[in-house]
């Protein structure tokens, strides 16, 4: 049976500092240090990081892992979220979620987060200068930056078996997933006639699978960081989508592939076989086509639209539930809501792409190109284009175009408010966000498997999270509040 799809959002925001000297990592750091200096928080423990390990147990020569930066600011919020600088980005990622839904919950209180820092370095900026920041995935220089998932998964299922399944979903989910964008920013593009591409990230894809995230980045990341016991888990970790501001969006993005991946465990694929032949070539085209008429190859001589491919992923998915339940996605109601979305959006796109303009961005943002193109006698290239395309991203509630739209919400605005401090009580987050409430002082740093604690005498103490599951309010709230001290609650932890 599948595990629990325990599943989180990384996202790395654009960032624009008015007046400033141009450093964005200089600029990132006063971002973030102004919203947690004064908060209960912990820094970040860099003793279980190792990026460079390969699924695959190799790694392609001149292969480059990501550098691990532990210089820079690095913070462990009370919610149970880490929140940090990552190269030249400001970065939250997530607490734990046991939910697609409950992604989107935490993914939105990110987003609160970072309008809140903005705020509290605003206050501390000379006059004239301003930080601000767009939930976005291209500055359109040619410069990507990543909005990263990740999921839970069986560790006894053969990577080779994964990447193989989970390609022709991560090429043709940009269909509901992909946050469009204005032209095109890569080398060989120039001179082509490309006005409007539903995904931002797509035309950055080079490989079909690999270790690196910024360079030959590949449509399945082979990372193996469980962050977990790794005789048990992998965390299949996925750098192919983009960043969405339509909770919807959000939503089937995480709780789609959460289904996929759950069918690959259980051999829910039942023989049928959706590989494509030329993935990278495929997940470009799909991204230009805001028509959703193109189709692409498949590795059986076929060819086959992304919509249609997405339709076969669905039923796959239907059959699934019918026979095992969709208790794996958080519980069954949510699993269900995921199967009812995607159907739905898939219909509306098969209809009419502005159907959906309330659930997928790419359709919204088209909306409101296409008319302001028409209000103005506009043609693609104009420069101006391109700036309302930069500002359905701001972060800023009086400048984004986003913000203006009547999209639909998942998550009421209340619950958002209370998780940017309040950790989701069905993971080990609960534990690490309500010590962190309780004893900040006492806890010298945390990362996703463990929490070190600083009683004042040597030696510190390690409590290890190898378990997502464990470390719930189910588990722990009791204990929590009968310990006075974080010394009481080592020594019932120990006993």
């Amino acid at each position: 049976m599948a595990v629990a799809k325990v599943c989180g959002i990384e996202t790395e925001y654009g960032i624009h500092h008015v007046g400033g000297d141009g450093n964005p990592v200089a600029s990132s750091s006063l971002l973030v240090n102004a919203y947690v200096m004064d908060l209960a928080r912990a820094g970040w423990d860099f003793e279980d990081e190792t990026p460079g390990n390969d699924a695959r147990g190799f790694a392609r020569e001149g292969s480059m892992p990501p550098e691990v930066e532990t210089h820079l600011v690095n913070a462990v919020l009370t919610n149970g979220a880490r929140y940090y600088v990552d190269h030249a980005h400001p970065e939250f990622s997530t607490p734990e979620c046991i939910s697609p839904l409950e992604a989107v919950l935490y993914d939105k209180a990110g987003e609160e987060v970072l309008r809140r820092s903005m705020l509290a370095v605003g206050r501390s900026l000379p006059p004239g200068q301003s930080i601000i920041v767009y939930k976005n995935n291209s500055d359109s220089k040619g410069n990507s930056y990543g909005t990263h998932e990740n999921y839970l998964m069986d560790r006894a299922v053969p990577f080779a078996r994964i990447a193989h399944l989970i390609t022709p979903h991560f090429v043709t989910r940009q269909i509901f997933t992909g946050a469009g964008k204005v032209g095109s920013e890569t080398p060989g593009a120039a001179g082509r006639d490309i006005t409007f591409q539903i995904a931002q990230r797509s035309e950055f894809f080079e490989e079909e699978i690999g270790l690196e995230t910024t360079l030959k980045r590949p449509i399945v990341n082979t990372r193996d960081e469980p962050h977990a016991d790794p005789q048990r888990y992998r965390r299949l970790h996925v750098i192919v989508g983009d960043a969405n501001m339509a909770e919807v969006a959000t939503f089937l993005k995480m709780g789609t592939t959460a289904l996929v991946l759950a069918l690959i465990e259980d051999d829910g694929f039942d023989g049928v076989d959706l590989a494509l032949a030329n993935p990278v070539q495929a997940i470009r085209q799909v991204a230009l086509d805001p028509t959703l008429s193109t189709a692409v190859e498949m590795a059986d001589g076929r060819t086959v639209t992304a919509l249609a491919l997405q339709w076969e992923l669905y039923g796959l998915a239907r059959k699934y539930a019918e026979d095992r339940g969709l208790d794996c996605l958080g519980d069954e109601i949510v699993g269900q809501m995921v199967l009812q979305r995607w159907e739905d959006v898939l219909h509306g796109l098969e209809t009419d792409p502005s159907q959906v303009a309330g659930q997928v961005d790419w359709a919204a943002k088209l909306q409101l190109l296409e008319a302001y193109r028409e209000r103005h006698g506009l043609d693609w290239d104009d420069s101006r284009l391109a700036a309302v395309d930069l500002q359905y991203h701001d972060l800023r509630p009086e400048r984004s175009l986003f913000a203006r739209l009547d999209t639909e919400h998942l998550v009421k605005a209340e619950d958002v408010l209370a998780a940017v401090t309040e950790p989701p009580r069905r993971t080990r987050a609960y534990f690490r966000g309500q010590c962190l409430k309780r004893w900040a002082s006492a806890v010298a740093s945390a990362n996703w498997d463990s929490l070190v604690f600083d009683l004042g005498t040597d030696p510190l103490r390690r409590v290890p999270m190898m378990d997502p599951l464990r470390g719930t309010a189910e588990h722990v709230e009791e204990l929590l509040r009968e310990c006075a001290t974080p010394a009481e609650l080592l020594t019932r932890l120990s006993g």
